[in-house]
């Protein structure tokens, strides 16, 4: 567990992480082509940011693009690559009304230069906001991330002068610095749209003391009240930790 303690409202989770599932099967179900669910499901992206922020939660991060989401039909990885490198810049007024700060979790070298300008753009010109952190996942994965975290330690490892003594000592939270995520708090609640119930490769190191919640709701029709009802189920939660409950009320 890390020692990252952040502060937040009492049952309000600070740190929500979304898998925003059921853009391609809410565009079938409305007899429209894929690419148009994920135009919606932006729209939705860009409003569950204001709506977090009015509930009391800090930090968002939204799984917009997979290591795996490679692997698409070539035309649709297009679209929505023209899709991020469109609407983001679109995005940032919006961002600096409402005090967001924009942060990217993932790799984006290999992103077309539009799409990796704009994300560019967008941390550089939101980045003194501070009402609350939308962190973009982009070309991330959590086993990816895990492997990355653990040549960073072998690298750190040769530059100690015990480096036995080093490997020894090494924790949770140090290696949880070595991993992309270092300077994001842990996800409190991790929620998933579409009516799957797996987390598919997101915020694997931090899932181990996540809060889970599915929602059978389609991301594109995923409302305000959809997500106070995600907030509502967390802070009935007893977070223990490996500990009893009496411990923990104690």
């Amino acid at each position: 567990m890390s020692t990252f303690k952040p502060v937040t409202k009492p049952g309000i989770p600070y740190h929500v992480g979304v898998v925003m599932d059921g853009n391609g099967r809410w565009a079938k179900s409305h007899g429209k082509p894929r690419l148009e669910g994920h135009q919606k499901g932006a729209e939705v992206a860009r409003n569950i940011v204001k709506w977090a922020k009015e509930l009391g939660v800090r930090q968002i991060s939204l799984y917009a693009f997979s290591t795996e989401n490679w692997s698409r039909p070539k035309l649709e990885v297009r679209g929505l690559m023209s899709l991020l490198a469109m609407m983001l810049p679109r995005s940032i007024p919006d961002m600096m009304e409402n005090g967001v700060r924009f942060l990217v979790l993932g790799d984006i070298t290999p992103f077309p230069k539009r799409a990796r300008k704009a994300v560019e753009k967008a941390c550089s010109e939101t980045k003194n906001n501070t009402e609350i952190d939308l962190i973009l996942c982009l070309n991330y994965g959590g086993q990816q991330e895990v492997v990355a975290g653990v040549k960073e330690t072998i690298k750190w490892l040769a530059t100690q002068v015990d480096a036995e003594k080093a490997l020894a000592e090494l924790t949770p939270e140090i290696f949880r610095s070595m991993l992309w995520r270092h300077d994001l708090a842990p996800v409190d609640l991790l929620i998933r749209t579409g009516g799957e119930r797996r987390i598919s490769n997101f915020h694997l190191w931090d899932a181990a003391y996540a809060e889970l919640y599915f929602s059978d709701v389609f991301w594109p029709d995923f409302s305000k009240q959809d997500l106070q009802a995600a907030l509502d189920d967390y802070a009935v939660r007893e977070r223990r930790y490996g500990k009893t409950s009496e411990q923990v009320t104690q």
